[in-house]
């Protein structure tokens, strides 16, 4: 059987996370959303490996490309990226049959049969031309918004948990000087080192990955999760519900927020309920506000409307792309949307929608060039001894374009 992993119309709404990756690649818990498909099947499957692939958008297949069977009789399963399996849904996909499909509330979850379908409307129409052949499910958590990353986080954490580590043994913690309460509810990934720190585990689960560090002074409440190599800096305060992914750096105070993988906040500062993508970096004394004054609901940028809409959250901080930086001092407005490769500082509070590719601050940006990105980007990978992969400077420059129509107008305010 084979996996595919389909984009349908939440991919707009998931914006500006989705620019640079398949809605099935973000992180939400311990493990990105394919992740958590794939560890499913290998437990229900006895260990089978299923070979996955994305059915997204045209520009994206250059780096996650489709990928179907030689073989014409095998299966393909495709799979709704924006949806979060349990244990329900995992039983109701391996029971399909071929020509069988999973929906709820109208939305395509599974499909299972031997036909290519190229694209979500091929697959949709495919879906309901199949009126005998569906089933409903109860409704399973779905990333319809960037917010339900960090809003889903703790619950994801949870499951992820109990998915990585039933069965296991954790290595132990062996430093004298750490505080652990809730032993039971800590797992240490082979390399994973904590240092004179406190874990408070008592009311939800800490995950440390594979070779990750707990520096000296760190607080950390449950629920957490510590990505392979990644590194909570000495004195930091983790405040629960938060996720460090693989290769990230993070220091000072933490509450809610969810890192994709190899971004930094390294040093003091305050980010809440929070979602930074790849790439990023947030310069020392950062700070995101993530309650207005007036104690309102938050509104934030859209880009499937193009225009601000009520999240009907009282705590929303920052939503930041892939490959975007902020300078030293840099203070967010509650709720502000930070696109790609954008690079914001000055002094004072930015606008709440910094459009993709922006250079300045306040309301002196300028399109940031794109080779000068490049450059950027380039600089900050080599740090972590990665490069741009074949393909994925056309993907960068089409995006560059794409957004070119933000920068042209008067959304910054």
């Amino acid at each position: 059987m084979n996996l595919l992993f389909f984009d349908d119309d939440l991919r707009m709404a998931l914006l500006p996370l989705t620019y640079t990756r398949p809605m099935a690649e973000l992180r939400v818990g311990i493990l990105k959303i394919a992740e958590k498909w794939q560890n499913y099947f290998k437990v229900h499957l006895k260990n089978t490996v299923l070979q996955s692939s994305y059915l997204t958008t045209d520009y994206l297949q250059t780096k996650f490309s489709a990928y179907y069977s030689s073989d014409n009789q095998i299966e393909n399963l495709y799979l709704n990226g924006a949806v979060c399996p349990n244990l329900e849904l995992i039983q109701a996909v391996l029971k399909l049959k071929s020509n069988e499909s999973i929906i709820t509330k109208n939305r395509v979850i599974a499909v299972k049969t031997s036909e290519r379908l190229a694209s979500f409307d091929q697959l949709q129409d495919f879906v309901y031309s199949l009126k005998s052949h569906r089933q409903e499910v109860d409704t399973p958590t779905i990333i319809e918004h960037p917010w339900h990353i960090f809003q889903k986080n703790r619950s994801e954490i949870i499951a992820d948990y109990e998915l990585l580590t039933t069965g296991r043994k954790s290595q132990p913690i062996t430093d004298k000087y750490t505080a652990v309460y809730g032993r039971e509810n800590i797992f240490l990934e082979e390399g994973a080192t904590v240092r004179a720190s406190i874990l408070n585990a008592e009311n939800a689960p800490i995950y440390l990955g594979k070779n990750s560090i707990v520096s000296e002074g760190s607080i950390i409440q449950g629920a957490f999760a510590l990505g392979e190599s990644a590194v909570v800096n000495a004195g930091a305060k983790i405040r629960g519900d938060s996720t460090i992914g693989d290769f990230s750096k993070v220091g000072g105070e933490v509450s809610n927020s969810v890192l994709q993988g190899f971004s930094n906040k390294g040093h003091d500062g305050f980010l809440g309920n929070s979602v930074l993508g790849t790439w990023c970096n947030l310069g020392a004394d950062t700070n995101t506000s993530n309650l207005k004054n007036n104690y309102s609901s938050v509104k934030v940028w859209d880009h499937r409307t193009e225009n601000f809409i009520n999240t009907g959250l009282q705590f929303v901080g920052l939503l930041m792309g892939d490959h975007a930086k902020a300078s030293i001092n840099t203070m967010f407005n509650t709720g502000t949307v930070v696109g790609v490769g954008a690079n914001v500082f000055g002094a004072g509070f930015h606008p709440k929608f910094v459009p993709s590719f922006s250079w300045g601050g306040q309301d002196n940006f300028d399109t940031f060039r794109f080779d000068r990105f490049i450059e950027l980007a380039q600089i900050m990978m080599q740090r972590r001894n990665q490069k741009l992969v074949n393909g994925e400077k056309e993907l960068l420059y089409h995006i560059w374009q794409i957004t070119q129509k933000y920068r042209s107008k008067n959304t910054l305010n």
